[in-house]
């Protein structure tokens, strides 16, 4: 295979891994949902897993948007876990 073709085929994996990253990530802060719903219900659990995913996505955001060109997977899978991870933590206190 030649070098021009080896480029393309790497930067197309690249694209599909990064979609497939980005859905698990979501995916990965969704289940928060059931633990929200278990908080709100008296049983409680453990805030700090969540506030430190809220902090992290929140730095992963914030790198994802000073890039010079904007980092919109980065941005969009970790979106979810500044929310969902605020959100069960709050109503695991």
């Amino acid at each position: 295979m030649n070098q021009p073709r080896m480029q393309k085929a790497q930067k197309d994996m690249l694209f599909y891994v990064s979609r497939f990253a980005t859905v698990f990530s979501i995916l990965m802060y969704v289940s928060y949902i059931p633990q929200i719903i278990d908080n709100l219900g008296g049983s409680k659990g453990n805030p700090l897993q969540p506030l430190c995913a809220a902090l992290n996505s929140s730095l992963w955001v914030t790198y994802g948007l000073l890039k010079h060109k904007k980092d919109w997977p980065v941005i969009i899978a970790n979106l979810p876990g500044i929310v969902l991870g605020i959100l069960t933590f709050l109503t695991a206190l």
